[in-house]
């Protein structure tokens, strides 16, 4: 059988999905990895003649590299045959990691006009202009990206829809989890590239298989225009694998942030005054002072009593869901117990660490289930996947109020509550 490399696949994908798709959307980021997956799309299409125009969707952040907005901006216009856009600029929930009692931040927020970034974009989908029936200020991204996408499909009568999207598992854990979710989402034809939203409507992965690499020799081979911040990163010193184009104050983009001092310093000075914390991310992002790298345990402490010594520090809310996660993640270990591999389970049993080995679980995972007691710490390969005070100390200095350094998503009470609160503040509205 013919070897096929990735760049033939992705077509191959491409080609499945405008042949049984009759509504198809693309969400772009303005990143290397969407930047990437738009323009195998705009080849094919002018490739295969179609004229009937697809969906460009890009949420908008408001604090954004200029030449990220410049890039879309470009996109944009030498594309204007081929796409319908979607440029939401709306105060729609984003992850904040600069501040430690802030755990979201609401862009292009009408009540604080006077501190945005930069002003809205021209044509774009704001709060004075939506027909979003889904949609509630303060929703979570991620959540207005998925009802998004049924949205389009009613809104368009579609019998199948697809959202063609620009990740790559190679990216993070996460990214991998997307799309080879133990969760059971339903699958075209076994194809694991595609996964099931809703009812007939289809996220689609294009190029999940491409690495860091692949995007680069594509970009050359093809001479394809692409965000020339990369450029800049690339003079800076950084490697193609330590670039991203983020939303400013998620945890994967502090580590970078101070580059805005320099790259973008008149979006740095509004930056500053737009969000609490982020300067003094901008100095210690990236460094033992928010928890990265080597943090060190403080003289006569554990990570038990430097946990909470650091959980003093914080406002009580902060304070009281961080206890929350730390308890949910204890009754978890020692209930359910979670997967590791047979190595780890032996290097467990090397350090005469108590645990109970579990010979089946429901995950599809060949994995064993094991349940403990919370570690202070301990010193291996896989620190990261075992329950240790010290991972709790770490997530508390990056400010990472979901906890995803503990594995933690936001829960659905979570954002059940989110709703309500948000209602409630529109029924108040309303009266007066």
């Amino acid at each position: 059988m013919e070897m096929k490399n990735v760049y033939e696949l992705s077509n191959e994908r491409i080609d499945y999905t405008f042949k049984n798709f009759d509504n198809i959307y693309l969400s772009f980021s303005g990143g290397k990895d969407s930047g990437v997956m738009l323009n195998l799309v705009v080849d094919y299409m002018r490739k295969n003649n179609i004229t009937s125009k697809i969906g460009l969707f890009h949420m908008d952040y408001e604090a954004q590299y200029q030449m990220t907005t410049d890039y879309v901006d470009l996109v944009y216009s030498k594309n204007s045959d081929l796409f319908d856009y979607y440029r939401v600029c709306l105060p729609i929930a984003a992850q904040c990691c600069t501040s430690m009692s802030q755990s979201y931040w609401l862009p292009w927020d009408d009540d604080k006009k006077e501190l945005w970034v930069r002003d809205l974009p021209y044509e774009s989908i704001n709060s004075s202009n939506h027909d979003f029936d889904f949609y509630t200020k303060g929703m979570w991204d991620y959540e207005f990206y998925e009802k998004f996408s049924k949205w389009y499909h009613l809104k368009n009568n579609a019998k199948k829809t697809a959202c063609l999207v620009g990740v790559r598992t190679q990216e993070s854990l996460n990214r991998w989890r997307a799309i080879h979710s133990e969760k059971s989402y339903k699958k075209i034809e076994g194809k694991e590239y595609t996964k099931e939203m809703y009812n007939n409507v289809y996220n689609i992965y294009p190029i999940y298989d491409w690495v860091t690499e692949d995007v680069w020799v594509a970009n050359y081979k093809f001479e394809w225009e692409y965000n020339k911040l990369y450029d800049i990163f690339y003079q800076a010193g950084m490697t193609i694998h330590q670039m991203r184009v983020a939303s400013p104050f998620n945890d994967s983009a502090a580590e970078t942030l101070k580059m805005y001092k320099i790259i973008d310093p008149n979006n740095w000075g509004k930056m500053i005054g737009r969000v609490n914390g982020v300067n003094f991310t901008g100095i210690y992002g990236g460094t033992t002072a928010m928890g990265w790298r080597n943090i060190k345990l403080p003289k006569n402490h554990t990570w038990e009593t430097y946990m909470e010594f650091l959980l003093d520090t914080l406002p009580k809310d902060s304070k009281d869901n961080y206890k929350k996660k730390l308890q949910t993640s204890i009754d978890f270990w020692k209930s359910r117990g979670g997967c590791l591999s047979l190595e780890v389970i032996n290097k467990l049993r090397d350090e005469n660490i108590k645990i109970e080995v579990i010979d089946s679980t429901n995950y599809n995972t060949d994995k064993k289930p094991v349940r403990m007691d919370y570690l202070d710490t301990i010193d291996i390969k896989e620190f990261n996947q075992i329950p240790t005070y010290k991972r709790i100390c770490i997530a508390i200095m990056k400010n990472d109020h979901l906890c995803k350094t503990l594995g933690f998503s936001l829960t659905k009470t979570e954002t059940q509550k989110r709703k309500r609160a948000e209602q409630n503040y529109k029924n108040l509205k309303e009266k007066i």
